[in-house]
C-alpha cells in the first residue's frame, strides 16, 4: 500500500530559535509552533483551539529561521511527520513533529516581522525556501508545458 506524508502549517513561533551544528557542521534548529484553530459550538459560541507542535529545519532552512524570525514570528512550514519514540523512568514515550523542507516567512500584524532586510513592504514578499530533506525528497518538476484546452473547439475528446 503507498503512503503519503506531506503537512503544512501556519502559525507562530513560541520560542526564540537557537542555531546548532551537527558535527558535519550543517546547520539545525528546533522551533516551536502555535497554530490556532477557531470553531464554532453547538450554541453558538466560537472556541479557540491551539495545538503545538516541535518543527525541526535543517541547513539554510535552519540558518534563515534563526537570522529573520523570533518568539511570535508568523512562518509557514511545510515538511513530513515523524514519531520520535524514547524511554524515560521504565515507560515508553513518543511525540510527533515536523521535519521541514520548505519555510516561508509571513509579515506580522505588528510591523515587518518575518520581511527580509531590504523589503519595501509594497507587497507581501517572504523567503521562500525549498531544499531537499535528509530522505533526498525533492518535488518533481513539470517535464512539458501544462494542457490549456482545445484550441479551435474540434479537438474536445468527448
Amino acid at each position: 500500500m503507498a503512503s503519503f506524508n506531506r503537512v503544512i502549517l501556519m502559525g507562530n513561533i513560541t520560542r526564540d530559535p537557537e542555531l546548532r551544528h551537527v558535527p558535519s557542521g550543517l546547520a539545525v534548529t528546533e522551533i516551536g509552533m502555535a497554530i490556532n484553530d477557531r470553531r464554532k459550538t453547538q450554541s453558538g459560541e466560537w472556541i479557540d483551539e491551539t495545538s503545538f507542535l516541535d518543527v525541526t529545519l535543517w541547513g539554510r532552512n535552519a540558518e534563515i529561521v534563526c537570522e529573520y524570525l523570533k518568539k511570535g514570528s508568523p512562518v509557514m512550514i511545510e515538511g513530513k511527520l515523524k514519531q520520535e519514540t524514547w524511554e524515560q523512568e521504565g515507560q515508553k514515550r513518543s511525540k510527533i513533529k515536523v521535519i521541514s523542507e520548505k519555510v516561508v516567512l509571513l509579515p506580522s500584524a505588528t510591523g515587518r516581522g518575518g520581511r527580509p532586510p531590504g523589503d519595501d513592504g509594497a507587497d507581501y514578499s517572504r523567503v521562500n525556501t525549498s531544499t531537499k530533506g535528509s530522505s533526498g525528497y525533492s518535488a518533481p518538476q513539470p517535464t512539458q508545458d501544462y494542457y490549456d484546452g482545445p484550441s479551435d473547439g474540434d479537438d474536445v475528446p468527448f
